[in-house]
């Protein structure tokens, strides 16, 4: 995610540029050659195209022809859905900017993490932007990859894993946090204090880069070179690097147990464990306000009427996030960990096939938490609709605007 799974990136650049050969008038058999000789785990330490095997090949997996059908007709769309979902995600996330960083919000710990989750997923969709207009909508157009354009995906790589992995985090931490004031709202201001959302804050910002410091060791830039009716072409694509196929790979299975494991799995488990005890704090915070309500029965009727409502609803909303989170990260995570288990046959022929369709489910969910926030928070609205407003309205309490149900 992407949003990005590096790893999918990898391979779909090599396979991208290998089906735009056929302008070289390479038959079929040279374009199997090809594959073969620039899939990472059949180069050897010096880049070149002899093919051995590794140990971690452990078969062939036939996903079936039919996915493999869908996945390259989604694959023809992928570059302008994903586009729209950027250009939406940046014009909501900056939205979220906006709204968030208003005086009478700002002040908020909830809201300055929410305003760093919507920082995180905005350099998210401008980054993604230019990759899906340079692989999805103009690539047809060339004959070859360049140097450049290797160094570019590289990059992109990179940097799109930090930053998604950084906008898991701090999705992590506003579960948390808020799990901390619903469940113990006595103690929240000792606990949730300000010294402690900055820190919670920039160590999401830090520790993505250490924990994906093992991909930035496991890939490099290799080349192909291919002669056509005596012209030499240079092909530049990713594999991997030479101190990941000198150490017998253990690099790259760190990385890829790191990814499916720590990145994505764990950050599910925690979440929903999280959101499951979050809903219930809301039920057990929905009767103690119902027992405060006054004594005239019709009245607290109706109040204890309105408040479950409320918490119904938000509670609908929490689910959602949870399921839309899942649903991204949960088959990366399970498909990494079955390719750390199965061999690279199952990560060539079945994992790379979902490579378009996870980075499309990650740019939507990181594109979505403007609707949630309208939908959950009154005072975000009234708030975003403050800023189309000549004169400043006085705004109620509380500021947190994870505080004011719908």
């Amino acid at each position: 995610m992407m949003c990005t799974d590096m790893s999918s990136n990898r391979a779909r650049y090599n396979y991208t540029w290998l089906a735009h050969l056929r302008s070289l008038n390479l038959t079929q058999e040279d374009l199997q050659y090809l594959i073969n000789i620039t899939s990472f785990d059949d180069l050897d330490d010096d880049g070149g195209d002899e093919h051995h095997h590794h140990p971690m090949d452990n078969g062939c997996y036939n996903c079936g022809g039919a996915v493999k059908s869908y996945s390259l007709l989604f694959r023809a769309a992928h570059g302008y859905v994903s586009l729209f979902l950027c250009v939406f995600g940046a014009l909501a996330n900056a939205l979220n900017i906006a709204v968030l960083t208003r005086k009478d919000l700002a002040g908020s710990p909830i809201n300055r993490i929410l305003c760093g989750l919507a920082l995180a997923d905005l350099a998210l969709m401008v980054e993604y932007t230019p990759f899906a207009c340079y692989m999805y909508l103009t690539t047809a157009k060339k004959e070859e990859f360049s140097h450049v354009g290797a160094v570019y995906v590289l990059l992109h790589t990179y940097v799109s894993q930090v930053l998604h992995t950084t906008s898991i985090a701090l999705t992590l931490v506003l579960a948390m946090w808020r799990y901390v004031v619903v469940k113990l709202p006595n103690s929240m201001h000792a606990i949730c204090s300000d010294r402690r959302c900055s820190i919670a804050i920039k160590l999401s910002y830090l520790l993505p880069f250490i924990i994906c410091s093992p991909t930035f060791l496991v890939f490099e830039i290799l080349e192909t070179k291919v002669v056509e009716n005596g012209t030499v072409a240079t092909l530049y694509h990713l594999g991997l690097s030479t101190i990941a196929r000198v150490n017998h790979e253990l690099l790259y299975m760190i990385h890829l147990w790191t990814y499916a494991v720590i990145i994505k799995l764990l950050p599910c488990l925690i979440l929903t464990v999280v959101t499951i005890s979050l809903i219930n704090a809301l039920s057990e915070a929905s009767e103690r306000k119902a027992k405060r309500l006054p004594t005239q029965q019709q009245m607290a009727r109706i109040r204890n009427m309105k408040l479950k409502k409320r918490m119904d609803r938000t509670s609908r909303i929490m689910i959602a996030v949870l399921l839309l989170f899942l649903a991204t990260e949960f088959p990366q995570g399970i498909l990494g960990l079955l390719s750390g288990i199965l061999g690279r046959g199952f990560f060539q022929t079945c994992y790379s096939l979902f490579g378009e369709l996870m980075d499309m489910l990650a740019l939507l969910n990181a594109s979505l938490n403007f609707v949630f926030y309208c939908c959950m928070s009154k005072q975000f609205r009234v708030a975003f609709g403050q800023l189309f407003k000549t004169q400043p309205s006085i705004m109620f309490k509380p500021n947190n605007i994870l505080e004011t149900f719908v």
